[in-house]
């Protein structure tokens, strides 16, 4: 019997390097199977969905970087709806089911359950040309952090000079290649005139530039066309997290930090400058500080507020305006 659309059929994927693990979940029944994380492992995996008679699943991955991308856009290429659920949620959702296991089989019949039960919200990939940019820029910002610990080696106090001289070496090698992408990363957004045209929307906020505003589109591009402004700081792990409870529990207010890291930390740099250079950011900053904020609180917020502008210009079309942003 073929699963109808009051009963669909969910499919937990637990992604590896090399592998991953399916669990086809339906009328209860859970069915396992492991494929290769290859082109045909994904085609024998569309055969074996088919020969359960599923026309159509609601797939559910956990967002683990790049492993399971392409198996991705191939479940949606193929007609399936798929959900990328952020790791903190499935482990939330096991630790609801008292789940004591922890091998790949269960992981996928962990994540076959969650879709059946959760319905998470679908996901939809984003244009070629965004998820060209995406990769350029997390290259980009690689390299960065392999120069970084080319320069922390070089500066812990290391005498041997054949050592020194072949850091040095890899060094200047890796800020050549870090030019040469950023330069490609450029390149991309001018090849498209709508990507073109929101870095320009972006750097006509204070504080942020060219390079700012290809990382916050390649990381935010997709998700900001429907969610709103506070989803999007949500998304960028950029709310506020509560902790209080009766007269006894007062703790500290801190980050919520279940986001996109690399889009916070896109954030960080650019509001500190805002603070002292845009209008309204800086606006924001002194009432928090005469109520006695800390530096760091301070500057939290003032990424979320840039993001919220961010959000702003982007969604009007318009160029940054310092008497509305002040006025907001």
């Amino acid at each position: 019997m073929r699963p109808g659309p009051a009963d669909p059929a969910s499919l937990g994927i637990d992604v590896a390097k090399a592998t991953f693990e399916a669990a086809l979940l339906i009328h209860g029944r859970l069915l396992h199977r492991s494929f290769a994380m290859t082109a045909q492992g994904f085609d024998s995996l569309h055969t074996w969905i088919g020969k359960q008679g599923v026309e159509q699943a609601h797939a559910c991955l956990e967002a683990t970087g790049e492993y399971g991308a392409a198996l991705a856009l191939s479940l949606y290429a193929a007609g399936h709806v798929v959900s990328i659920v952020n790791p903190a949620r499935i482990a939330a959702y096991a630790k609801s089911r008292l789940a004591r296991t922890k091998t790949d089989k269960a992981d996928a019949g962990l994540l076959a359950h969650f879709c059946s039960t959760q319905h998470p919200v679908p996901w939809t990939p984003p244009p070629a040309e965004v998820r060209e940019l995406q990769a350029r820029v997390r290259r980009v910002e690689m390299l960065q952090e392999m120069a970084q610990q080319e320069v922390n080696r070089l500066q812990s106090g290391l005498h041997s000079p054949a050592v020194r001289a072949s850091m040095e070496a890899t060094l200047a090698f890796l800020r050549q290649e870090i030019d040469a992408m950023q330069r490609l990363v450029q390149e991309q957004l001018e090849q498209s005139a709508d990507l073109q045209h929101k870095q320009r929307l972006l750097c006509s906020i204070p504080g942020i530039g060219r390079w700012t505003a290809a990382r916050v589109l390649a990381e935010s591009d997709q998700v900001r066309t429907s969610v709103s402004a506070r989803q999007l700081a949500a998304y960028a792990g950029l709310t506020p997290r509560e902790r209080t409870s009766g007269t006894s529990v007062r703790g500290q207010t801190r980050l919520a930090k279940t986001g996109n890291s690399r889009l916070r930390r896109a954030l960080y740099l650019p509001a500190i400058v805002a603070i002292r250079h845009n209008p309204a950011v800086r606006a924001f900053a002194e009432r928090l500080r005469a109520r006695g904020k800390p530096p760091m609180v301070i500057v939290a917020a003032a990424m979320r507020k840039l993001l919220h502008l961010i959000y702003g210009v982007l969604k009007s079309g318009k160029a940054f305006d310092p008497a509305l942003a002040l006025a907001a």
